[in-house]
């Protein structure tokens, strides 16, 4: 049996409040541009123009480290263009001290396989490297409790990358929410041996997840159990899901559920195995799903046909109209065939779209065979 917390939250007022960048405390700003900030800048051919419109006001502060940042990237491995690139899109970088980023480098070197991956890091994730030194104990014991549960460094890299506030907070709050995910998967009946990938998967593809409140993932339990799932199939959500159950509420779950249920016209039982098959239903909008029913309406599919393939509904219906033509100019009609040709990435649905080419442009008899002669 879950136990399963059943808090009230209202979860439209929940928020995450990034921690502000603060990298030098004791920084002035001044009314005047810090010109030795301007001319280094130039001299790493970084578009100044667009500092000045994005993010002006860190050309206003002093002191400023962008000659030292640049040096300390340079021996990290990254070329000019790169640094170029960084400083333009976070000039915020230049505010940080050489210490600052030696310390930030051999932070992140602890997960890092070596420095040409921590480089493209910094080129796609230059904000999270460029904090402020005041969480730096905060990373490291983030790091420290990562690496204790057995984690893939690449895993741990990715979060701290694409979800720095959950390494600049307390790692209490951390142990608090993995924790909760891990006694969910055990108690819906997740086997201990794969606890490990499962939990490694789940935060890979949802980092945030980790700024969520336990108690929204309890009560959004508590919500699909008492809809009638099971407990292997609350299980299977929670997996497929990757993470997004914490992204939802009970209210906008049974707005959607109960428009899901009204325009499909289906029981219950069977709408509970079309959300197995496409959970993606669960945190569709009401005016989006609208909008993808009206959509493969109009483009001749049947109600029946989006019930065994409910999948579809996860695309937009400029994709999906785009597939239909394309297939239509090779003779398959959605309207009778299987939607299942429609459904995937981009990359799925150009597999199937190939081999229906082939199909249409086989011969129908092989001509290097011998023709049969007159007896």
């Amino acid at each position: 049996m879950l136990r399963l917390i059943t808090t009230s939250l209202c979860l439209r007022c929940l928020r995450v409040t990034a921690l502000p960048l603060n990298p030098r405390p004791y920084a002035t700003l001044s009314s005047a541009e810090n010109q030795q900030t301007v001319e280094a800048l130039y001299d790493l051919s970084v578009d100044i123009q667009k500092v000045r419109k994005l993010k002006g006001w860190v050309l206003h502060h002093t002191p400023a480290y962008a000659k030292e940042v640049a040096h300390l990237l340079t021996d990290m491995g990254a070329s000019g263009s790169v640094i170029a690139r960084i400083l333009v899109v976070h000039p915020e970088a230049v505010l940080c001290s050489p210490e600052q980023v030696m310390a930030q480098r051999d932070l992140w070197m602890s997960v890092c396989p070596n420095q040409k991956e921590l480089v493209n890091i910094i080129e796609k994730f230059p904000s999270s490297f460029f904090t402020s030194s005041s969480h730096h104990d905060n990373q490291r014991n983030n790091i420290t409790y990562f690496q204790s549960l057995n984690l893939n460094k690449r895993i741990i890299t990715k979060l701290m990358a694409s979800a720095p506030q959950s390494f600049s907070r307390p790692v209490e709050q951390n142990q608090d929410m993995v924790h909760t995910l891990q006694q969910a998967y055990q108690e819906l009946g997740g086997e201990e041996a794969n606890m490990k990938i499962w939990l490694q998967k789940l935060l890979s593809q949802n980092p945030f997840v980790l700024l969520k409140p336990p108690e929204v993932l309890r009560q959004n339990l508590l919500f699909l159990r008492d809809k009638g799932f099971s407990t292997a199939e609350l299980l299977r959500l929670l997996s497929k899901l990757k993470g997004f159950v914490t992204e939802l509420n009970p209210d906008s779950m049974s707005q959607t559920l109960a428009y899901s249920q009204n325009t499909l016209g289906c029981s219950e039982a069977e709408l509970r195995g079309i959300i197995l098959k496409c959970p993606a239903l669960l945190y569709f909008p009401e005016e989006i799903l609208a909008d993808r029913f009206k959509g493969l309406l109009g483009a001749g599919i049947n109600m029946s046909q989006i019930i065994e393939t409910p999948n579809i509904l996860e695309l937009t219906t400029q994709i999906v109209n785009y597939r239909i033509h394309k297939l239509k100019a090779h003779g398959y009609d959605v309207r009778t065939g299987s939607l299942d040709v429609l459904n995937g990435t981009k990359k799925d649905f150009e597999m199937s779209y190939g081999k229906l080419q082939l199909r249409r442009e086989r011969p129908l008899f092989n001509p290097v065979a011998p023709l049969k002669g007159d007896d």
